[in-house]
């Protein structure tokens, strides 16, 4: 995918969900994508009830950041959107050779070094032993996410937010955000700067493996003086990914943050491709309508 590929499909992606609070607690919600080359906000739509005033910006790594207070009992958010994405796959060539760290514009040196779940200091010796031998650049990432991908046995309900990349390897489990944590370790271990991400990520032109909609974690590389998209737990090329935040690991990509205690008691995600004419936001979420979850990539009929 390139910045002049044509926005030629539509995801319908977004979030409900339900806190319960015993007095107002702040909440600080990353779970509106980016407006970015690869993707554009058509329309969106937030809704808090009950009703309150919001603030929002843009955080220092650009994302979108909404604050407010969850008042006293109970308080539902739901976020739904249009994005118009591409149809072509976010394959890569893997040629490329990562900027000298003395080159690096100041702002992503920060992404070579360890961070809470990312402990690179501790794999050193790991990481040269598995990929020293790859020539350095995209062939050695990919190595790595490979590696991640056929060690680490993926298991939905299993993540827990103690877990840095180096227990990962240790327990050879954990779910999308244990992959993308270790394949980021193990990539600033050779100094490429690797920022993790999350987003939403559907089933165009794939099968609908059945499994409930959620986020996705998945990392971002800084070779050839640009980034690139890989994703350790699919190990795949993907389309119509969309993307909601970025940072150094979980820390920064955390769909909420909460400033006191709250109970989460309701919490669904949907993404999937859809005609935006047929569609509009705040419909009922209805997969009958989806164009996604099959091999063959479809698009609506005043399309073809």
């Amino acid at each position: 995918m390139t910045m002049t590929t044509p926005f030629n499909i539509t995801i319908r992606c977004g979030l409900e969900f339900t806190y319960e609070a015993a007095q107002p607690t702040p909440i600080i919600l990353l779970i509106e994508p980016q407006s970015n080359p690869l993707q554009r906000i058509d329309r969106q739509q937030l809704n808090i009830d009950p009703w309150t005033i919001t603030q929002s910006a843009y955080d220092w790594a650009g994302n979108v950041v909404r604050r407010f207070d969850l008042q006293r009992g109970r308080t539902t958010v739901r976020y739904d959107s249009l994005v118009a994405t591409s149809s072509v796959s976010e394959d890569h060539p893997l040629v490329g050779y990562p900027t000298p760290v003395t080159e690096l514009p100041l702002e992503f040196v920060r992404y070579t070094l360890p961070s809470r779940y990312c402990d690179s200091d501790r794999l050193m010796s790991f990481a040269f032993e598995k990929f020293g031998q790859i020539p350095h650049g995209l062939l050695r990432v990919q190595a790595i996410c490979n590696w991640v991908h056929h060690n680490i046995e993926y298991r939905w309900g299993a993540g827990s937010p103690n877990t840095t990349a180096s227990e990962v390897i240790r327990q050879g489990y954990g779910v999308c955000r244990d992959f993308a944590h270790t394949a980021i370790a193990l990539s600033r271990c050779f100094n490429i700067p690797t920022r993790y991400v999350t987003g939403y990520v559907p089933d165009v032109g794939v099968w609908d493996p059945g499994s409930p909609m959620d986020f996705h974690a998945y990392m971002e590389v800084y070779v050839g003086h640009r980034w690139h998209t890989f994703d350790a737990r699919f190990n795949e090329p993907r389309i119509g990914r969309v993307k909601i935040a970025c940072g150094l690991d979980a820390v920064d990509g955390a769909f909420s943050t909460l400033f006191g205690a709250a109970n989460l008691t309701w919490f669904q995600v949907w993404a999937y491709q859809v005609d935006p004419w047929v569609v509009n936001l705040g419909d009922p979420i209805d997969l009958s309508k989806r164009l996604d979850g099959t091999p063959t990539l479809r698009f609506p009929t005043w399309q073809t």
